[in-house]
């Protein structure tokens, strides 16, 4: 198996530097001829050794989950910062196999019908609350904040977010009936009805997310204004001015788009206004990191907008206007991966070290995804008639 291995890593690292110590404790080294970071792992087991080889897009994270795989003198960042550096021009003949396989698979595997929906947000979303209190913002929000500058804090850029988003809501007038797909603990429904008037609508999948959400608004006063209800968009009947979906989009299924823009533009009135906010990429249609799909966020995807824009157009809305954040995530997983480091320990009373090094591994590989690997957040601001919305920009800055 180390000979294969070997043979692999020589083809892979094309640039950078990898050193792997094997079970036995005798060193490999790979020098790729670029420029690029440098690490050195210690494969501990002949089982972990033989996964790599046979699937290694799942098996290194397993490996580092169970602690079979461990980095030496260096960074899980460091590591990754090679790995995911080399992967896209330097994949194996398995590992092309495996991917091809993902590839025309996805659409069974991101089959999200309701049932399945339910399963997979109880996964991630249904968590202990806790958790989520140790590394993210004071609100709450778990998607990217909007970076006007390197040195605002989260919980500033998190604002941020909301604001821009509100914007392009165009909440000119109170009163407006909003519509919050995938609400989260419910922040930016308090935002909007706190902030602009707004009667909020807020749906979850999540439980959890559910009884939190339901309680803000009690403690804010505001039952008069936003109701929190657990139910799948595709239930929805009543009509709304605004959608907003923020961070919902990725767990939708590619196989679901078509059905998701419909609701969307069966739910507008004729004046009406929607903005999504989603994860994407920008190298085109591709496939769920096998790790990520089984152990963070089954049968999500981020998807390229060229996947995107056919189902808006079969839904009939107008698209008048996309933004693309490219390192706007990156810099927000950054500030949730220095608290949760500074709360480890309390997270690992939470749970145990496995979780803590499975949630370590999904933080700094997110990161990565976006810093290397072409992943951006794109916003869309769809309407259901053509002079909706104002003909210029101006009015997102007033």
């Amino acid at each position: 198996m180390s000979f294969l291995l070997d043979q692999v890593l020589k083809r892979f690292i094309g640039a950078g530097a990898l050193d792997v110590i094997l079970p036995d404790g005798r060193r490999r080294r790979y020098r790729g001829k670029a420029p690029g970071p440098k690490a050195t792992i210690h494969v501990k087991t002949e089982k972990a050794l033989r996964a790599l080889l046979l699937n290694s897009g799942l098996a290194f994270g397993e490996g580092w989950m169970e602690g079979e795989i461990v980095a030496v003198d260096c960074s899980l960042e460091e590591v990754l910062s090679v790995l995911m550096l080399n992967i896209h021009d330097q994949n194996h003949f398995l590992n092309r196999l495996e991917e091809k396989a993902r590839f025309f698979t996805r659409f069974f595997r991101q089959w999200n019908n309701q049932r399945r929906s339910r399963a997979n947000v109880a996964h991630h979303y249904d968590l202990n609350g806790a958790l989520y209190d140790l590394f993210l913002d004071e609100d709450r929000q778990y998607s990217c904040g909007y970076f006007t500058s390197d040195t605002v804090t989260l919980e500033e850029a998190q604002e941020a977010k909301k604001k821009h988003i509100a914007a392009k809501l165009l909440l000119d007038r109170p009163g407006l009936e909003v519509l919050d797909i995938g609400c989260g603990w419910g922040g930016m429904a308090l935002t909007l009805a706190r902030d602009y008037g707004a009667k909020v609508t807020g749906i979850t999948l999540s439980r959890e997310q559910l009884q939190v959400a339901q309680e803000r608004v009690r403690e804010a006063g505001l039952e008069s204004q936003i109701q929190i209800r657990l139910m799948d968009y595709r239930r929805l009947t009543q009509k709304f001015d605004r959608v907003v979906s923020v961070g919902m989009f990725e767990h939708v299924g590619i196989g679901q788009y078509d059905t998701y823009f419909r609701k969307v533009r069966e739910v507008l009135r004729s004046d009406g206004v929607a903005i999504i906010h989603s994860i994407g990429r920008m190298d085109g249609p591709g496939s769920t990191n096998p790790w990520i799909d089984r152990y963070i966020f089954p049968g999500g995807y981020s998807p390229a907008l060229s996947e995107v824009m056919p189902s808006v157009e079969r839904a009939g809305l107008w698209v008048t206007d996309c933004e693309i954040l490219r390192l706007h995530y990156a810099k927000t997983l950054k500030l949730w991966r220095d608290r949760f480091d500074d709360n480890r320990d309390r997270i690992c009373a939470l749970y145990d070290e496995r979780f803590c090094r499975m949630f370590e591994f999904y933080l700094v590989g997110a990161e990565l995804s976006f810093r290397l690997q072409g992943h951006m957040n794109f916003q869309l601001q769809l309407a259901a008639d053509i002079d909706v919305v104002p003909l210029t920009r101006e009015y997102l800055h007033r």
